[in-house]
């Protein structure tokens, strides 16, 4: 045993350095959600058809379109005074229809699109080229809240209708959307649209440009604030809208030339009944 324990050592074979495992992938956001568990208590409803349209349609949007926005207060204190004034003198001639805040916006819209074109487009992806398809017809998409959802029921050719038949149509398209009566043709072809949450006392926000278009107005709540006129501080009734546009078709100076455009129409509104 001693002399076996003698004997001189083989030497050792050299040992690879232990192998490093590879650094775990960072899990994904939608890894992370799928693992994340979901609250013990709760209810899954599946989404409507109306809820799942409305989301595909803004996740399009969001993702395709590059949206930037544009703001301005508008001083509304002489368009209000001149929608009552104008609804006094149609209900003395026997109308049935009253002019609303919003038939307003959209008749100035209307004539604000005839002067800057480059808003009243749709962006095309074609496989010669990407183009600009300019419409021919300024048809607006008034936003309609519904229980299920958004819905959009478009005026047409608004830039050459008068303010009572913008005010008639829509409020007929309107009250038809509340009751899903719409026809499948009432909320197609609209080239830009209006959203309005004015009644529900929001003071600002900004819209989701619903695609193929490339400009939607979000118009905020009517508010008394002091304002300086004149030199003087005085009340008047003021009021923020918002555009959001495709930076593919257009640019901020052309966004805040037309937001500027449609504020001189309101703060004049008889230029809305020529």
């Amino acid at each position: 045993v001693e002399a076996f324990l003698a004997q001189p050592k083989a030497p050792e074979a050299a040992q690879a350095p232990p192998a490093q495992a590879a650094p775990a992938a960072a899990p994904s956001p939608q890894t992370i959600a799928a693992q994340t568990p979901a609250p013990d208590s709760g209810q899954r409803t599946p989404l409507s058809r109306m809820r799942a349209a409305i989301g595909r349609r803004m996740v399009e949007s969001k993702t395709t379109i590059p949206h930037f926005y544009v703001s301005a207060e508008v001083d509304m204190t002489e368009a209000l005074a001149w929608r009552q004034r104008l609804n006094e003198t149609a209900a003395a001639a026997g109308e049935s229809y009253k002019v609303s805040v919003n038939d307003m916006i959209v008749k100035a819209c209307g004539l604000a699109l005839v002067k800057f074109p480059n808003l009243n487009v749709s962006y095309v992806n074609a496989p010669g080229g990407d183009m600009i398809e300019h419409h021919e017809e300024i048809n607006i998409s008034v936003a309609v809240a519904l229980k299920e959802g958004l819905i959009g029921p478009v005026v047409r050719n608004v830039d050459t209708k008068s303010l009572g038949t913008v005010a008639r149509e829509a409020n007929d398209l309107v009250n038809r959307a509340r009751e899903g009566k719409l026809l499948p043709n009432e909320v197609t072809g609209g080239t830009f649209t209006v959203s309005n949450l004015g009644p529900f006392g929001v003071s600002e926000f900004i819209g989701v440009i619903t695609p193929p278009q490339a400009a939607i107005l979000a118009v905020g709540s009517s508010a008394q604030q002091p304002a300086v006129v004149g030199g003087e501080i005085v009340i008047r009734d003021r009021m923020t809208i918002t555009i959001s546009a495709d930076h593919r078709v257009t640019d901020g100076a052309e966004a805040a030339q037309f937001v500027g455009e449609v504020r001189r129409l309101l703060e004049h509104p008889l230029a809305l009944a020529l």
